[in-house]
């Protein structure tokens, strides 16, 4: 059975939430159809309702900005003929000016299950901007393409608060936007006047390859399910000087630089016994981005078993194995980093300075799983009433 996601039950059958209004809409190139068309272009045709703006938040509405920490501007979308307002430039959250001329703004973007991935911020600002400025706010709910059951990580430390991280939640949290953006409505105190457009026949269990929806990348880094499995960990490599594949086929996949010996770094992971993955030796030259035209030694990473796969701990082990080995040339990047110009990277990444220093101690897997076991058993308590679905 094909899930049927927020948009379709919200032009089926809850067009009440929008008749006569004027709408503004958050929106990205997997903000799709199970048809492929895109949401800005469907709902421009409305006649219960008038779409007047556009919203677009980190790589632009279209997907148009390619690499990483690239801002956008204002523009005019090619397709729509609207005016699209950049939420990812001198300012992340809505303006008055921005919002003055809309009475409801729908957010339709596609997630990744990852704390650190800035569309849920761009979310969480969105409902702020719409509490002060007496708006409301429709989250039109997707899957949660990693699914809902497995969390994995320690929270956010407060002191570490950051566009990729503003709340204390792990760094695999297992919720939908539609959930989270509960959550952030009630336990932070937003107070956003929120209606949440659930999905039907989404289950927590779901990995979204069992959808019968299309995959369309949500970022450009992101290209397919596997690269998204795999990003809740290896997403750490950005805050190193290693390459985590930019530039290559494979991003977040492939993680490696000139001065690493792919078999030796490959037979230290294994080593580790960690479960559901397999590294591979792998040579690889990124057209863009750290180590461009350069051979880089590495591995990459293959999941075998995404149930057993835990990502968050591969990729603070593949981060301590390489600085274990290769400590002389290994280096965290400096800042800045998404708008942090003064805290490491790593550390705004991890939420907190605990977790790089026991990259830095290379203490076992199984003592840095320990170590965050009761963020998860705390989160997955504080979660509980706000989940959606069975």
């Amino acid at each position: 059975m094909t899930v049927r996601i927020g948009i379709e039950i919200l032009l089926g059958e809850r067009l009440d939430l929008v008749r006569g209004a004027k709408v503004g809409a958050v929106v990205h190139p997997a903000s799709v159809l199970p048809n492929f068309q895109h949401s800005a272009d469907v709902l421009v045709h409305q006649k219960s309702f008038r779409l007047v703006s556009l919203f677009g938040p980190q790589h632009g509405a279209r997907g148009e900005k390619q690499d990483n920490m690239i801002e956008s501007g204002f523009y005019r979308d090619p397709e729509t003929r609207l005016p699209v307002h950049s939420l990812y430039s001198e300012t992340r959250k809505p303006t008055h000016e921005m919002i003055e001329d809309i009475d409801v703004l729908i957010y339709d973007l596609q997630d990744v299950g990852t704390r650190v991935y800035t569309f849920v911020y761009t979310m969480a600002y969105s409902m702020q901007a719409c509490a002060e400025y007496g708006k409301r706010m429709l989250v039109l709910d997707r899957p949660n393409p990693i699914n809902g059951l497995q969390v994995e990580g320690n929270r956010l430390n407060a002191e570490y608060r950051s566009f990729v991280g503003l709340y204390p939640i792990p760094m695999r949290h297992g919720m939908t936007v539609g959930e989270l953006a509960l959550l952030f409505n009630s336990e932070f105190g937003i107070g956003c006047d929120l209606t949440i457009v659930p999905m039907k026949g989404w289950r927590r269990f779901h990995w979204f390859d069992q959808t019968g929806l299309p995959w369309i990348q949500p970022s450009p880094n992101l290209p397919t399910l596997d690269s998204a499995t795999v990003y809740p960990g290896m997403v750490l490599v950005e805050g190193t000087q290693l390459s985590e594949g930019r530039g290559t086929t494979r991003p977040f996949e492939f993680v490696g630089a000139p001065y690493i010996k792919p078999r030796e770094f490959a037979d230290y992971l294994k080593g580790l016994e960690l479960p559901g993955v397999h590294f591979r030796p792998a040579y690889f030259e990124p057209t863009f981005q750290k180590w461009a035209g350069q051979m880089c030694g590495g591995v990459q990473v293959h999941v075998k078993d995404r149930q057993a796969f835990e990502p968050y701990l591969t990729g603070v082990a593949v981060l301590s194995a390489a600085r274990a080995l290769y400590q002389d040339s290994f280096k965290w990047r400096e800042p800045p980093y998404e708008y942090e110009c003064e805290k490491l990277p790593i550390e705004v990444l991890c939420g907190g300075r605990e977790i790089p220093r026991m990259i830095e101690q290379a203490l076992p897997p199984d003592q840095i799983r320990r170590s965050w076991q009761a963020d998860v058993v705390q989160f997955l308590e504080r979660r509980k009433p706000y989940l959606l679905y069975e």
